[in-house]
């Protein structure tokens, strides 16, 4: 063991044979003497590391148990909140060893299809342009109705076309599509269906980036190289156009649509053989 080897809890006789005994005094101390062992061992930095290293061996996420990967609805997920929940304010090796478990559990998952951690996939982004110079104009009231019209617009042709919201950024929206022509539908519809909102007069103008990869599924979201990308194809994108990747627009069907010319994506993060297309109805 290193310098901080642990305490061992003293027994009654070598706290003193002699003492008058008391019951009562007796037992409350070996308890706190007790506890106070178990936070010892559980807090040891050699058993610390021996269980890092563990973690580091096994397959999986070894950093599962942070907000960020226990943040879906996947009972491994909501057992690390829970886990997490109950974790002293303190380095604990019992959570370590907890967390072991569970990171091999979804790495298991992830292998049988649940986790989709290596699926390819069509990841979009959108947002509305000018919506913040208008709300400050226009008050919070306007600025929310606005917000609601156009979420309910945009999430349900996503759902609709069988595509799944990560997760709400303000005035836009991420979600992932299984299908590029899935995503491609789902854009169109969702500019069409925005273009019909009016506000006090003000008509929003949503622009759209959809590329296709193969994001990391950690915890509810997706992260990775792939992610990225189709969020600089987003900014990309003038106000009420839809931008994809030349990696989406290979798998879809373009004879009913009108494309622009392909243009290299200049954007920090964006390798340099990628390129965007402008798409429109035909």
């Amino acid at each position: 063991m290193e310098s901080d080897d642990l305490e061992t809890p003293e027994t009654p006789h070598e706290a003193g044979s002699d003492a008058a005994p008391v019951a009562s005094s007796n037992g409350s101390d070996r308890a706190r003497r007790m506890r106070r062992f178990a936070v010892q061992v559980d807090s040891h930095s050699s058993l610390l590391n021996a269980t890092r290293r563990l973690r580091r061996q096994l397959p999986g996420d070894e950093q599962f148990g942070d907000p960020l990967s226990t943040a879906g609805a996947q009972p491994v997920e909501v057992l690390g909140r829970t886990v997490s929940a109950l974790q002293p304010d303190r380095k604990s090796v019992l959570a370590e060893i907890g967390f072991a478990g569970l990171q091999v559990w979804q790495s298991v998952s992830e292998k049988a299809g649940r986790g989709r951690g290596t699926q390819e996939m069509a990841v979009m982004f959108t947002d509305l342009a000018g919506f913040s110079s208008w709300a400050l104009k226009a008050g919070d009231a306007p600025a929310v109705t606005l917000l609601r019209e156009v979420g309910t617009c945009v999430e349900t042709t996503v759902v609709r076309h069988q595509g799944r919201i990560v997760k709400r950024l303000g005035d836009g929206v991420m979600a992932t599509f299984l299908s590029a022509q899935a995503a491609v539908d789902a854009a169109l519809e969702s500019q069409d269906e925005v273009g019909e909102i009016a506000i006090d007069d003000y008509r929003p103008s949503m622009r759209v980036g959809v590329h296709w990869g193969s994001p990391r599924k950690l915890g509810g979201d997706y992260l990775g190289v792939d992610v990225n990308i189709a969020a600089r194809v987003g900014d990309a994108a003038k106000p009420g156009q839809i931008l994809v990747s030349d990696a989406l627009l290979a798998r879809i069907d373009s004879s009913g649509l009108s494309t622009g010319r392909a243009k290299r994506l200049r954007a920090d993060g964006a390798p340099r053989d990628l390129h965007v297309v402008r798409i429109s109805r035909a």
